[in-house]
């Protein structure tokens, strides 16, 4: 497998070199539109980290295919891991990976959620359990919440966009656990918080989650955020990331547990960006806006800072800081260039508009590292963990092709790919290896074709643990010490 993905990165570089050519020899005119805007590599070599990782638990498969894991995080309150399957199931882990226990399957027509998956972008997205979930007494007691597209139904939406197909809905659900602690879920349906109106089939949710940063009495304890792409549609044809009358492209920021909203069926906080001021006409929920994909958000415990990993269209994929009221451009940038159609950018004037928060770090289509179909994950900033040479670095990866990166998160890149590093895992045979030949090689192992990408995930557990997640062979790896 070493061999195999040598041989290639050396084919994709050459391919890029001659790309590269092409593209500085052009006309000046012509030159300013392009579909490679970045001079330089992520260097394959420089600063590379070589992690140990070990196989931690395997999660069952769904009608002959391997699990769709999506997401992984520690509920501290209960001293479990948890991981969902796109498809609709949740499931729970103790700490040392040992059982695999279903504890939620939202497709039970008791639940009446109606799950819509097709494998590729739609299905159960994400989930986030209360801070006070394993605290008796307390309003969040019990309580947690899952995003997921679901089948359209007569229900009335709350957000509807300007236009589309209408092709199914998004709804972000909260349930009740009568016991925190029981194996499996044992509440009652649940109540929709919020229901939206998609206009196409792909980029419909998000991340969701709740800041563990927050302590009691903190302003930000119990508001949950909540990532919404743009409702998909190349380029964003209906100009909704921009349109702070529309929840799409944002991140929003509600409390789940309030009623001062339009519905009455959760909270807006005051100190949301654009709740100050009734006469706007933005959406009271907005947090950011002016993002196009936002398939993970995260916060670093060292300072605070909340990071995006913004899915780009065909040139730019970008991880971003997230400040209050945050413009990340999208769709009138893509990453740090203009976005003039899809599949390019204009390179005249990068970074020019000082209103839009530009990424920190960005990387292209034509990078041989990431091959050529690519989507940023993330984000795990790690600070304190054992494993000295990650300390104080924000890892994050390419979903395709499996490359896993980090840059500094004391002294933050300024875009671009500079400040872009590899990371490599060695596996069973001790060698330096990318996270796709490490599936590759389970593939083989299960008696499986080897897939041609890996669809990376983080996920975050108890005493700093980073895990990898993946949608081919059912298999959850985690960091250890060498």
């Amino acid at each position: 497998m070493k061999t195999k993905t040598a041989q290639s990165i050396f084919i994709y570089r050459a391919i890029f070199s001659i790309l590269l050519t092409c593209t500085l020899f052009v006309p000046p005119v012509a030159a300013q539109i392009t579909n490679a805007p970045f001079s330089t590599l992520i260097q394959a070599e420089r600063g590379v980290i070589v992690v140990d990782v070990e196989e931690f638990a395997s999660l069952p498969g769904i009608d002959g295919r391997p699990a769709h894991m999506n997401l992984l995080l520690d509920e501290p309150g209960t001293s479990r891991l948890f991981v969902n399957d796109v498809a609709g199931t949740l499931y729970s882990l103790p700490y040392d990976g040992s059982q695999v226990s279903r504890y939620l399957d939202l497709r039970q027509s008791e639940w009446n959620v109606d799950v819509k998956y097709d494998a590729i972008e739609r299905g159960f997205h994400s989930f986030a359990f209360h801070p006070d979930f394993a605290r008796p007494g307390r309003a969040g007691y019990g309580r947690f919440y899952t995003l997921s597209d679901v089948k359209n139904a007569p229900r009335p939406p709350d957000f509807r966009p300007v236009g589309g197909q209408n092709t199914h809905h998004t709804v972000l659900h909260e349930w009740v656990a009568e016991d925190p602690f029981a194996e499996t879920y044992d509440g009652a349906a649940p109540r929709e918080l919020i229901r939206f109106v998609q206009p196409y089939t792909n980029h419909n949710g998000g991340h969701i989650a709740f800041n563990p940063l927050a302590h009691p009495g903190d302003s930000d304890y119990g508001r949950l955020y909540v990532g919404m792409a743009d409702g998909g549609g190349t380029g964003d044809p209906l100009n909704l990331a921009q349109n702070l009358q529309r929840p799409y492209g944002k991140i929003l920021r509600i409390d789940p547990l309030g009623s001062n909203s339009r519905n009455e069926r959760y909270g807006i906080p005051r100190d949301n960006p654009f709740a100050l001021d009734p006469n706007d006409g933005a959406l009271d929920e907005i947090y950011a806006y002016g993002l196009r994909n936002p398939q993970r958000f995260s916060w670093d415990h060292g300072n605070g800072n909340l990071f995006v990993a913004d899915v780009g269209q065909s040139v730019v994929e970008e991880i971003s800081l997230v400040p209050k009221g945050a413009n990340l451009g999208w769709n009138t940038w893509e990453g740090s260039f203009r976005f003039i159609d899809p599949g390019e950018v204009s390179v005249s004037d990068p970074r020019s508009d000082s209103d839009v928060v530009y990424p920190v770090a960005e990387f292209g289509r034509f990078d041989p590292l990431t091959l050529s179909q690519l989507a940023v994950t993330g984000i795990h900033v790690y600070r304190n963990g054992p494993i000295q040479q990650l300390k104080h670095n924000v890892l994050f990866g390419d979903a395709v092709s499996g490359e896993i990166f980090y840059f500094d998160a004391n002294i933050l890149p300024n875009g671009g790919k500079e400040g872009i590093r590899r990371i490599l895992l060695r596996d069973e045979s001790g060698n330096a290896s990318t996270f796709l030949d490490i599936i590759q090689e389970k593939n083989e192992q299960q008696g499986r074709d080897a897939t041609p990408r890996a669809d990376l995930r983080f996920g975050s557990g108890p005493n700093h643990q980073v895990f990898l997640l993946n949608q081919q062979d059912g298999t959850i790896r985690v960091f250890v010490e060498d």
